[in-house]
């Protein structure tokens, strides 16, 4: 169980909130995440004060279906390997950091982050590794795992990705791509679009929005469409985006179709109707699970994937509708 910090440390009104819907998988500990009630569980990583004490800190915000996935794949390893998880988002780079010190200083077995703002976390990870406890990354960070210092990785080249969403728009005969970032300086999406725009032959445009206001993120779309009537393709960073922009299509009375990176189960039904042209998978559910069994593999029997030289890959994979029915099965069970 994640024990209080130290008295003279208080943590901010942001990651206590972040941290309040863990209390129920530390409280029960491998039972409340789904483990065998007789303890066969807790076997695998001890029992009592011998438990493994993981902490997983994510940019992602409450309620996005997205991290519900990647805490859903944490929870499945969780309750395989024995482990008391913590889990919290937060979207603010500098309450990430001090999610992270706290972990240090509650003196957990292991720590897996994401590394959307890479340079806010360079520093809470070098105190984490000076207090001898392993972190690995998971989901965004591609470029900076290793300066950063990470034992591990586990996630999506998410240039690899934009590269091959490029090609794809190619085969599609499109000519003028939106490619909508959602949050700026993050280093994935950036990285999405940047990698659209290396391969795409035809021309790439990027539209800034601000994520948190959905209203806001289909008003900018909208507004763009009726501006340039040549646009013929829409690209969103997340399934809720790629849902609002085809709603913008509607509403500007634009040809475009819309495309994404990452999908949930309404945007599966979305593909499956043609509304939506294809999504690209990273499996969110595969990396919160492999970070949180990996911090498990190496304290059991030492072992690095990847030999702590090369990232494991989750994506990318492409959903269309010759195998979203396929994916639509997992997508309703909230694992794709």
């Amino acid at each position: 169980m994640r024990t209080p910090p130290p008295p003279t440390h208080s943590p901010g009104p942001l990651r206590a909130a972040a941290l309040a819907a863990a209390v129920c998988l530390l409280a029960g500990g491998c039972s409340a995440l789904g483990g065998d009630e007789d303890g066969s569980a807790a076997a695998a990583g001890g029992s009592g004060g011998d438990r493994m004490k993981v902490v997983m800190v994510t940019h992602g915000g409450e309620g996005d279906a997205f991290w519900d996935r990647v805490r859903k794949g944490a929870e499945a390893a969780a309750a395989k390997d024995g482990i008391d998880l913590t889990y919290a988002g937060d979207a603010d780079a500098a309450d990430q950091a001090d999610l992270v010190r706290d972990a240090v200083r509650d003196k957990v077995d292991g720590i897996a982050v994401t590394l959307a703002k890479p340079q806010a976390m360079k520093a809470p990870i070098a105190e984490a590794k000076a207090a001898g406890i392993p972190v690995v990354g998971l989901n965004s960070g591609m470029d900076a795992w290793r300066s950063t210092g990470l034992l591990e990785y586990f996630g999506q080249d998410e240039s690899v990705a934009g590269r091959a969403v490029g090609d794809k728009l190619d085969d599609l005969k499109a000519k003028h791509a939106l490619c909508v970032i959602h949050e700026r300086g993050n280093v994935a999406v950036e990285a999405r679009c940047a990698g659209v725009k290396k391969t795409f032959g035809g021309e790439t445009e990027m539209l800034y929005v601000e994520g948190t206001d959905m209203k806001a993120v289909g008003a900018a779309v909208t507004a763009r469409l009726r501006q340039d009537p040549s646009i013929d393709e829409v690209v969103t960073n997340g399934a809720a985006f790629a849902l609002a922009a085809v709603e913008s299509v509607a509403e500007a009375g634009s040809r475009a179709n819309v495309a994404t990176f990452d999908l949930d189960n309404d945007l599966v039904a979305a593909v499956k109707r043609g509304d939506v042209q294809f999504a690209v998978d990273q499996q969110p559910y595969l990396q919160g699970y492999l970070a949180v069994d990996a911090l498990w593999l190496y304290r059991t029997n030492g072992n690095v994937s990847g030999g702590g030289v090369e990232p494991v890959l989750t994506g990318p994979a492409f959903v269309t509708r010759t195998n979203a029915d396929t994916v639509a099965r997992f997508a309703a069970g909230g694992t794709r």
